[in-house]
């Protein structure tokens, strides 16, 4: 913090060299330069006392947890319960990306990709079993990529591999590349107020400080919002990631009775289970509203460079709501891979923006290079793209073709331009998304060289990943007609 009475220079003070002067001339121009003296001094004094690194952004990556396309009041088709108001401030201060997509279509096969900056298919994850079971802890992932200056935490959900080995922890966060934790290591979700680890159910797991773990207390929304808040305190005089990976929305539904009391007397026709969704989804929003406002206090906001995302469409079970589109969590129809995806960056970037450029969660790991300068990124093996061309207007297009595969349970799909191939069990669909983003209309019969097309484009790139790493096939496998076939969501 500035000591106070000392008011810190705007960056880049004017002064200008002068030529030929009168003795009152060079006595104002010693003056000058002898101001101009101070106000380095002074600018680097503010620095110091600061304690601020500005040479490089800070990097926080927010990701929350099975929240619904429409469950976020900056989307228009949000039903009236639903109030973002931190959320929506954070879109007003940078950009929203309207067509915006995981790479998964639910928890770990996302944050894979997202780590990686490439598929996750590429090391075998297809699925949830594969991503939580864990992927080789020998390949690098997001932290390693940063330079050395930078301190990191992963915060919350981790779902990249379990803690069975414990204490070896081979698939702990802080044996692949981060510094410190607050998390668990468990599978799908986490109790909300069990927050022991000695305590066993399908949603407790132990909670980690660092390799440690412990016992902790309070509504885990809240408690993961204290810890990214204290990382922030204890780490503003150097550049850093703060990977925030909030389990809610995820079941099992569960928020503080006060703030579910409030939610149900202002909208007593909900649901029980609907009105509980909006409740943890308050908690949230505030949650993210305290880490900006903490930004904002250490006067770190303005050089963060902030994506919000979610890891996959809204869950049925949890009656999430993903309005206009198709489809819920574990689906490859919209609704089960949109994200409403926001970045922010003032220092950098105009806010108060949308853009409607398809873009892909694999795009945030070559976006965080780029800004921190690392210009081996453009050279790098990630599928995904640096957002920043886009995020500047330098240019309008970015991915030529996004894929998604379950690998053997047989649904993909590829997305280029305004065409989407949607397959289950070898019977495809095709969907121009620009006149039919909620995929109602199969336009495949009257489109067959479009489908032929995208069909061999998936071939070429299903055929460079690997195999799943819970075994089976990584294409899909004809299932016999006693079966039957998945209904469509």
């Amino acid at each position: 913090m500035v000591t106070p009475g000392v008011a810190c220079p705007q960056p880049g003070w004017p002064y200008s060299e002068p030529g030929d002067t009168s003795p009152a001339e060079k006595k104002t121009v010693i003056i000058s330069r002898s101001l101009s003296s101070v106000s380095v001094v002074l600018t680097l004094y503010c620095g110091l006392v600061s304690g601020a690194d500005t040479s490089r952004p800070n990097i926080v990556v927010i990701l929350t947890d099975d929240q619904g396309y429409a469950d976020i009041s900056l989307n228009p088709h949000h039903p009236k319960e639903v109030a973002t108001p931190h959320m929506d401030a954070l879109a007003r201060n940078g950009v929203s990306f309207t067509q915006a997509y995981t790479s998964g279509n639910v928890c770990s096969p996302t944050r894979a990709g997202l780590m990686l900056g490439r598929y996750q298919q590429r090391v075998g994850v297809y699925s949830a079993g594969d991503g939580g079971r864990g992927f080789d802890p020998s390949v690098p992932i997001f932290p390693s990529f940063l330079p050395d200056r930078y301190v990191s935490t992963a915060i919350g959900k981790w779902h990249l591999g379990l803690d069975a080995d414990y204490p070896a922890l081979k698939w702990h966060a802080m044996n692949r590349g981060f510094d410190e934790c607050y998390k668990f290591m468990g599978r799908g979700g986490h109790d909300y107020f069990d927050l022991r680890s000695d305590s066993e159910g399908k949603f407790a797991h132990p909670i980690y400080r660092n390799k440690q773990r412990i016992n902790d207390t309070g509504y885990l929304t809240d408690r993961l919002t204290e810890e990214a808040v204290a990382f922030i305190d204890r780490n503003k005089s150097r550049p850093f990631l703060l990977y925030l990976a909030y389990n809610a929305v995820h079941a099992p539904p569960q928020a503080p009775r006060e703030t579910i009391e409030r939610v149900r007397r202002r909208f007593p026709g909900l649901s029980e289970k609907r009105v509980t969704l909006m409740a943890m989804l308050k908690h949230l929003d505030d949650g993210i509203g305290s880490v900006v406002a903490k930004l904002r206090k250490e006067h770190l906001f303005e050089n963060t460079l902030v994506f919000f995302l979610t890891d996959n469409g809204g869950s049925r079970a949890m009656s999430a709501n993903n309005a206009p589109l198709r489809g819920f969590k574990g689906s490859l129809f919209e609704g089960g891979i949109r994200t409403p995806m926001i970045v922010s960056w003032p220092k950098k970037i105009g806010g108060g923006r949308s853009i409607s450029t398809p873009v892909i969660s694999l795009d945030i790991l070559p976006t965080v290079l780029d800004a921190v300068g690392d210009r081996s990124v453009r050279s790098s093996p990630f599928d995904g793209k640096s957002l920043l061309p886009l995020l500047t207007d330098r240019v309008t297009a970015h991915h030529d073709t996004l894929y998604f595969s379950e690998g053997s349970r047989g649904e993909w799909a590829v997305r280029r331009g305004s065409w989407k191939l949607y397959a289950m069990n070898q019977q495809v669909q095709l969907f121009n998304l620009d006149d039919d983003p909620a995929e109602k209309v199969n336009v495949s019969a009257r489109f067959p060289g479009q489908v032929k097309e995208l069909q061999s484009a998936y071939d070429r790139w299903i055929a460079q990943m690997a195999d799943p790493i819970t075994g089976g096939s990584k294409r899909p496998q004809r299932k016999s007609a006693k079966k039957g076939r998945r209904k469509s969501p």
